[in-house]
């Protein structure tokens, strides 16, 4: 359960200085604050410190030292944040299909949670990395549109519960699937695991971060960076240690010593 200093700290983190409604207005905006607030990275995995998805050190890590995580952490936080305000929440594993080999199944790699509001499911999500996703009542094809023109929608799948498509102009990719099926914490531990230490992980295998904008979202793979909209995008390539720290910082709001840097292998 998260503490009321905590919480209070993560208002603060956020720049929200009221309680949202526990109502879907409510989790919308929760949602987006921290996502604009907090910004998603993998690279405590890149620097051997492995990750945990305890509380007292996802608020540590995420909200005292104000730097970014990964789905378990982002989503640990966010959904501790939510149970403090009330909302009735529990999370979900997906199988992310988005950068998966055609034709395999992808293991259950990313978490999200599932809101019931009025009796009603929701599902959010404040840590998928690739995009930003508004939350979404639990019902096939009602479409949402984001803040960056991006739409998501949610169809049933036969094999995989459902699916959560999305339409960024170059018509509908599966992104993730996910059933109902109850999680515990050893399914969450197990996880959060593999996804941070197998070598088939891309989360072990690159460094990633991204952060979402007011109407667009900006991400770095190892040394490829872009800032894309509906309408626009921009790549570069980073060229020095020295730039990739400035970018971090500026972009990002991720501040890397400069033996950190180095650590991450990338020159």
């Amino acid at each position: 359960m998260m503490e009321a200093a905590q919480f209070d700290a993560y208002l603060v983190r956020l720049g929200l200085g009221y309680l949202p409604d526990v109502d879907e207005h409510g989790l919308a905006l929760l949602q987006r604050a921290h996502r604009l607030a907090i910004p998603f990275e993998n690279f405590d995995i890149r620097l051997g410190r492995g990750i945990s998805i305890a509380l007292d050190h996802v608020v540590d890590k995420l909200v005292t030292r104000k730097r970014g995580g990964y789905c378990f952490e982002h989503n640990a936080l966010f959904s501790a944040a939510l149970a403090r305000l009330g909302f009735d929440v529990r999370p979900v594993l997906a199988r992310v299909w988005l950068v998966a080999a055609p034709g395999v199944v992808p293991p259950r790699t990313h978490v999200l949670s599932l809101v019931t509001i009025q009796g009603r499911p929701w599902i959010a999500d404040a840590g998928f990395g690739g995009s930003y996703a508004l939350p979404m009542p639990l019902e096939p094809e009602r479409v949402v549109e984001g803040p960056d023109g991006a739409r998501h929608r949610l169809i049933a799948d036969t094999d995989h519960g459902w699916m959560l498509e999305r339409d960024g102009g170059d018509g509908w990719r599966p992104q993730f699937s996910f059933t109902l099926a109850h999680v515990f914490d050893s399914d969450l531990a197990m996880s959060n695991h593999w996804t941070s230490t197998s070598p088939e992980s891309r989360f072990v295998r690159h460094c990633i971060a991204s952060a979402v904008l007011p109407h667009g979202m900006a991400a770095l793979q190892d040394l490829r960076y872009t800032r894309s909209s509906l309408t626009d995008r921009v790549e570069s390539e980073i060229t020095s240690g020295r730039m990739l720290q400035m970018r971090l910082s500026l972009v990002f709001g991720i501040d890397l010593q400069r033996d950190e840097i180095e650590a991450l292998g990338l020159f």
